[in-house]
């Protein structure tokens, strides 16, 4: 196709039919090699850089890499700063390990009373245990150390109020302080119940929406219900355990405002109760390695569902 007149018939010249070059022509000719020739040569010798020193020109069209404007280079390229793949990169979870195994060594520390926005409350407490003695702190480090594998594993930034790393605590303000403090898109704690024998079955602990004195849950308290409504599902679903038969009509879902780790919550957050330590037949399961991995697994797949993923 010709885009106009082409005196030289150049483009689409047949090659039976040659048109006679004057002199004119011949000379024109002859000087674009020798300027070509030459701009290479000056090209190595000073780079073109204006005698500057800097990095070499490339044709048109490449970009300071030496590759071509918009392509990909060795370092990245257009795909520089991208997610790598995983679904919860950039997302940011808070794991609460209920209680500590080292809180009945300190019971004074422990005792203290604490702002929780609505009231004064103890600091923390030495949880409960089965009644062949393994206790609460233990089985909730256990379980958050699972969840936060697997979330690490989808790329999440997993942070936990304290990974057996600390002699006792922290104190239930300081355990939302820390969620608030690390913008979390999803924060749950981690615990088992100790009601009496024959209560069997988890629950879900949801935040109440008030709002007086320090506590506002106001705006976290839907996102809280979403993510809670998840976790239940995807625990029931991993561990085969049912909802609790004592609390909350066996809904699975139980609404709270005086508990700090959610009264002091500006994050969405919730509290799992995994089970009932004091019932023999939900005590096999929480002491039981196979079952953590399990209720790890349901509730890492509900944060992640929670997070549109």
């Amino acid at each position: 196709m010709s885009f106009g007149h082409d005196p030289y018939g150049i483009e689409g010249e047949s090659p039976r039919r040659r048109v006679p070059r004057g002199p004119l022509t011949v000379a024109l000719a002859a000087l674009v090699p020798a300027a070509l020739v030459g701009w290479l040569v000056w090209q190595g010798l000073d780079g073109g850089s204006g005698g500057g020193g800097g990095a070499a020109q490339g044709p048109p069209g490449a970009s300071a890499g030496g590759t071509p404007s918009g392509q990909p280079s060795a370092r990245g390229g257009r795909s520089a700063g991208r997610a790598d793949g995983r679904p919860l990169a950039g997302k940011v979870v808070v794991i609460d390990p209920g209680h500590n195994p080292g809180n009945h060594l300190h019971t004074a520390e422990i005792n203290r009373k604490v702002d929780i926005g609505t009231e004064r409350k103890e600091c923390d407490t030495t949880g409960t245990a089965t009644n062949a003695g393994y206790p609460e702190a233990r089985f909730t480090l256990e379980v958050s150390r699972r969840v936060r594998a697997l979330l690490e594993r989808q790329g999440a930034k997993v942070v936990l109020t304290q990974d057996g790393d600390r002699p006792w605590g922290p104190c239930v303000d300081e355990r939302a302080r820390i969620g608030n403090d690390a913008h979390a898109d999803a924060a749950i704690s981690i615990h088992a119940d100790g009601a009496p024998a024959g209560d069997r079955g988890f629950h879900v602990i949801l935040p109440a929406a008030v709002h007086r004195a320090g506590a506002d849950t106001r705006a976290i308290a839907g996102p809280s219900r979403k993510l809670g409504e998840q976790v239940k599902t995807h625990f029931a679903q991993a561990t085969g355990s049912a909802p609790a038969n004592y609390i909350s009509g066996g809904s699975g879902l139980d609404v709270r405002s005086d508990l700090g780790g959610l009264t002091l919550s500006r994050v969405p957050k919730v509290f799992i109760e995994c089970g009932n330590m004091r019932d023999s037949r939900d005590a096999a399961n929480v002491t039981d390695g196979a079952w953590q991995e399990k209720a790890a697994r349901g509730i890492a797949e509900g944060i992640m569902s929670f997070l549109h993923v």
